[in-house]
Parts: C-alpha cells; structure tokens; sequence
C-alpha cells in the first residue's frame, strides 16, 4: 500500500472548496449589503435574487469540499507522522 501518495487530490479539494465557499460568502455579503438586501420574504431586487441563489448553492457544496479536504490533510498528516 502506497502510504505517501504524491498526488491524491487533497490540495485541489481544500483549494476548489475554499473558493467555491469565498464565493458562496461574497454573493452573499453583496446580496446582503449592496444589492437591495434580503429580509424574511427574499431579496429585494433581480440583482439580489441571482446572489441569493448563488451563495445558497456554493456555500453547503464549499463547506462540503473544505471539510473533506481538510479531514484528508489531517488523515495524510497522521499517517506521514
């Protein structure tokens, strides 16, 4: 069994994942801040909606990638140790 793999994909995990979740909390900061505001009804312009629809799309499928690539950096980490 191969216990150093060069390249098993956890570096684009943490790094897809990061942006892809950075993204998800800008649409949503903008959504939030800059285009209209959301209260308990949604946003409150077109402009809103798109970044309300893209921050709730990346942020659980960022979050999901982050947290896979980091448990697979602490897995290799614990074996190279």
């Amino acid at each position: 069994m191969n216990r150093n793999p060069s390249n098993d994909g956890t570096r684009e995990l943490l790094q897809w994942g990061s942006g892809t979740l950075a993204v998800g909390l800008l649409c949503a900061l903008l959504a939030k801040c800059f285009l209209g505001g959301i209260d308990a009804f949604g946003a409150h312009t077109n402009g809103g909606w798109f970044a309300l629809i893209v921050s709730l799309m990346c942020m659980p499928f960022g979050l999901m990638l982050t947290v896979l690539g980091a448990a697979k950096w602490l897995r290799n980490r614990r074996l190279r140790g």
